[in-house]
């Protein structure tokens, strides 16, 4: 069925090629409310029975042209060319195989002009000239019905899956950073990669299609590529290193790839994952014992165990002590099974040991900050840490017996400046770091 061509067509709900409406569409809202004399009916499949076996396909809402559901592009170009007819709004409509199958049947019933906007292009030319468009689009209640049940009906669908997989302890992968092989469910790798290799790509609960998000990832990076500037690195250790300085190990926000894999895209139309983990993050941080009322919303910052540097993340701040004082937390952790509070505790001590100018590795005084970090990193002490039950006290606030016999003060952060407090805790840091892995 090809849309009319006639000029007698374009009668009520008029747009010229300029902008200017004649009215609000083809036919009025209350009109229009006749139009649907019984409930939607969907397909009972998308598509219909017009897909192509073998090679799943939208047919035309005109014509017995079929494309390949990944060819939707050139079903829409087809149907402005031939057909004079725009769907509005394209990517907002969940099920676009169940959206043209839906309208292909109510055309082939009742005149395009009963549904759609007529839009004259060329008003000022030569009457010969002169050419009318159809736009469909949810100004019309039958379209915004149906795009809403299209809606639910994909919500339902997805949520489906997405319990099927939080509740699937059959999961079998691999990480893609150090290759460890994971059993079970899904959240202990996705929980590992967030932990140890700080690639964090959302909370479990919040991805769907697990399995094929995963794979779309590990072949990007079989393909050399980074996963946040997507450029192309000609070795595997150039393109690891690169993630690593660069802070590269997160994904494009702005590839819209990876919408599908977020359930938040399928809850709220035109609202993108990224928007979601942000909120995320606030109502975290919103939740914290501490009251943050009071905070100007600065930018938070750690500071380095050894020197003045200063960074946003404790990522970033780690890589800057493992590349400038060859001190790898990570591995420290890792080799001696420290817990959270270990860590703690252990940067405590670090803290403490370095303000008062002495060396943890071999215990030596020094008259400054700048002479005790010289002697480190010749030595190589930064690494050389004491025995365990020398940092490893039953409570964080205990001194060594050397402290105390020594009757050394403890300085404590100074609590008159709260704000510049909230900021610089690396504690803090960890504190939050260690509530986004739980």
């Amino acid at each position: 069925m090809a849309a009319p061509k006639t000029q007698g067509a374009a009668t009520q709900g008029e747009e010229d090629g300029d902008g200017n409406r004649g009215g609000t569409g083809g036919v009025s809202y209350e009109d229009s409310k006749d139009c649907i004399l019984e409930p939607l009916s969907l397909p009972e499949s998308p598509g219909g029975t017009t897909s192509l076996e073998g090679s799943p396909s939208v047919p035309c809402i005109f014509c017995e042209e079929h494309f390949l559901i990944d060819e939707q592009d050139k079903l829409l170009k087809h149907m402005i060319i031939e057909h004079k007819t725009v769907i509005a709004d394209v990517k907002l409509v969940a099920d676009f195989q169940r959206y043209i199958s839906y309208w292909r049947k109510r055309f082939a019933e009742q005149p395009i002009t009963d549904f759609c906007s007529v839009i004259r292009i060329n008003s000022t030319a030569p009457f010969e000239e002169q050419d009318n468009y159809f736009l469909l689009c949810d100004v019309l209640p039958e379209d915004r019905i149906l795009r809403e049940e299209l809606q639910k009906q994909r919500l339902k669908e997805i949520l489906e899956q997405q319990q099927q997989e939080r509740n699937d302890n059959n999961f079998q992968g691999s990480c893609m950073f150090c290759n460890e092989e994971f059993l079970g469910n899904r959240s202990v790798l996705l929980n590992h990669m967030a932990r140890e290799h700080t690639f964090n790509i959302g909370l479990p609960d919040n991805i769907v299609n697990c399995n094929e998000f995963l794979c779309t990832l590990q072949k990007k990076l079989d393909n050399l590529q980074c996963l946040y500037c997507e450029k192309t690195f000609r070795d595997k250790n150039t393109l690891k290193d690169h993630m690593r300085k660069k802070q590269h190990r997160r994904i494009n926000p702005k590839n819209r790839e990876y919408d599908r894999f977020y359930v938040i895209n399928y809850l709220e139309l035109g609202k993108s994952w990224e928007e979601v983990q942000l909120e995320d993050d606030r109502e975290l941080l919103d939740h914290q014992e501490d009251d943050w009322s009071d905070w100007e919303g600065r930018p938070l910052s750690a500071v380095c165990l050894f020197c003045e540097k200063q960074a946003e993340t404790i990522e970033n701040l780690r890589v800057h002590m493992e590349d400038a004082h060859e001190f790898d937390l990570l591995k420290i952790k890792s080799e001696l099974g420290l817990n959270f509070y270990q860590q703690v505790k252990l940067v405590n001590f670090i803290r403490r040991q370095i303000h008062q100018c002495r060396c943890y590795g071999c215990h030596e005084k020094f008259k400054s900050k700048a002479d005790l970090r010289t002697h480190m990193e010749e030595a190589k002490h930064t690494s050389l840490l004491p025995e365990r039950q020398t940092w490893d006290q039953p409570h964080e606030s205990d001194l060594t017996a050397q402290e105390q016999n020594g009757n050394i003060a403890i300085i404590s952060e100074d609590t008159s400046k709260l704000h510049a407090l909230k900021q610089s805790s690396i504690l803090n840091q960890l504190r939050l770091h260690e509530s986004l892995k739980n």
